[in-house]
């Protein structure tokens, strides 16, 4: 029977916090239910396994990460929009280095939570109508998602594995980096009429 007051929710939380403040490898259902203060097997009412766990935390972050960014970025467009978007994104991926690495790692998350969750489908939707500011269409769209999030999630990548041991800041970097794919997502090499 299930502990009063445990839910697959809770459990979800805490696991999140934990990932967090030691990483995402460091999360087991073991450290799960000690934080809680249960035996492991009282989790197992709640979430399936491990695998579910981490899918579970997955979709907790891309749903927290989704939230923030639509606040930030709404009524903006363009360059306004991209920085808010991109700083938006890098702030989550440091304030929250364990629910992020969720959220960049493969893990097969249940189908039926997956269908249910909404922040995967918002994160699309969300990038897309940015993109669509600059006038982008398919595969060009597709494109330049693929470009922004692996420009976004390798800066983070690097710096938070402090990968960036230079004089200049990655502050200054980072600005440098986002005018640049302004830059270019205004003048994108259009791929349109190609077969």
């Amino acid at each position: 029977m299930a502990r009063a007051g445990l839910t697959a929710d809770r459990v979800t939380a805490e696991a999140a916090d934990l990932a967090d403040e030691t990483g995402l490898d460091q999360v087991t259902m073991s450290a799960v239910a000690r934080r809680l203060g249960v035996k492991d097997a009282s989790l197992y009412g709640h979430v399936r396994n491990l695998e579910d766990l981490r899918g579970r935390i997955a979709l907790l972050a891309a749903d927290e990460k989704t939230t923030r960014i639509a606040e930030a970025i709404a009524g903006l467009a363009g360059r306004e929009a991209l920085v808010a978007y991109a700083n938006t994104w890098r702030d989550y991926a440091r304030e929250h280095p364990g629910r992020y690495l969720a959220t960049q790692t493969p893990i097969r998350i249940d189908p039926e939570l997956a269908a249910n969750a909404p922040g995967p489908r918002r994160a699309v939707d969300l990038t897309y109508r940015l993109l669509r500011a600059y006038d982008l269409r398919e595969p060009d769209l597709t494109d330049a998602v693929r470009l922004l999030r692996s420009t976004f999630h390798g800066f983070v990548a690097l710096e938070t594995a402090g990968g960036f041991a230079h004089t200049r800041t990655p502050q200054q970097s980072w600005e440098r980096g986002l005018e640049a794919l302004h830059t270019l997502l205004r003048h994108w090499p259009s791929t349109r009429g190609e077969s």
